[in-house]
């Protein structure tokens, strides 16, 4: 006789806020990690999440610091765990929210890693563009750097989404959220290449649709669209440890150094609060302050 297996209650808490907050993949995959870690912790203690404590979920955070976890990482897997919580008490699972209490670490602002206009110049020359590989990894680079696009965003990118006849890309983003960003003559000038002469045949039905391939076909992963631009920067910036995000913040800062607005920068990015742009304004600031004491006359004492 078949039978049944019962969904797990993280399997069932990452579903129900999967449907109602609209999170990403990505997202829902690293709240479901993050309990499930804490619930083998958990059993080795033979304790289940249903009868854990403060004291339990204490320890537990105790340790990973211990272990060597950051800050943002304590605070991430906090988030997780007090989500998964406050959904359990609110279904009357629990007689008391255990996490309720428990402060979350406070977090040092970091400042994301400045890239000069010059070394982001270097970054896109790197690629050996007599090679199609090299085609399409300058069509990447420049992608990210004209949108700021997420890494996740731009593998998942497909051609439907390109608008040709307006220099326009259709992003959906975290939260299924759409936001239309331009793509800039030189993005376009390089994606034009890359699709018409240097993209792959589709060796699956599943991948006729995405923009970047392998060469062999095949979907292109975030982990080699990281790989492919640390090994580039190492070329061409060696004296700086970039990632994909990277870019990101380069595109973010270039345009508030250029003089565009605040507001008009959060959109593009596709934050929901302006807070979460406003990191920029400090890498900006601090390089205005630079070139005031470089070229004013009273900029130095």
């Amino acid at each position: 006789m078949q039978t049944h297996r019962k969904k797990s209650l993280i399997t069932e808490y990452c579903n129900q806020i999967w449907i109602e907050r609209g999170l990403s993949k990505n997202t829902m995959l690293s709240y479901s990690s993050d309990l499930h870690k804490l619930e083998s912790w958990l059993n080795n203690k033979n304790i289940t999440l249903l009868e854990s404590s403060d004291v339990d979920l204490n320890l537990y955070l105790a340790e990973k610091f211990e272990s060597g976890c950051s800050s943002a990482s304590i605070n991430r897997i906090l988030s997780s765990i007090k989500g998964f919580f406050v959904w359990a008490y609110k279904m009357h699972k629990m007689s008391s929210d255990p996490s309720e209490l428990i402060d979350s670490p406070k977090l040092k602002r970091k400042l994301p890693i400045n890239l000069s206009e010059e070394d982001i110049t270097n970054l896109l020359d790197a690629p050996d563009t007599s090679a199609s590989t090299g085609i399409r990894d300058r069509c990447i680079l420049e992608i990210l750097y004209a949108t700021g696009l997420r890494v996740s965003e731009l593998i998942e990118l497909n051609l439907n989404q390109v608008d040709l006849e307006r220099g326009l890309v259709r992003v959906i983003g975290k939260g299924d959220k759409e936001r239309i960003i331009p793509l800039g003559e030189k993005a376009m000038s390089w994606y034009l290449k890359y699709i018409d002469n240097h993209r792959e045949v589709p060796i699956s039905s599943k991948n006729n649709t995405r923009v970047f391939l392998t060469d062999k076909g095949r979907i292109f992963s975030r982990k080699a669209c990281w790989s492919m631009i640390c090994k580039y920067s190492k070329i061409s910036i060696p004296n700086k440890n970039i990632s994909p995000h990277s870019l990101r913040h380069a595109f973010a800062t270039h345009l508030l150094n250029n003089g565009a607005d605040l507001r008009a920068v959060q959109l593009l990015l596709g934050h929901s609060s302006l807070s979460t742009t406003q990191i920029y304004t400090h890498v900006a600031r601090e390089r205005l302050q630079a070139f005031h004491a470089q070229h004013h006359p009273r900029g130095k004492l």
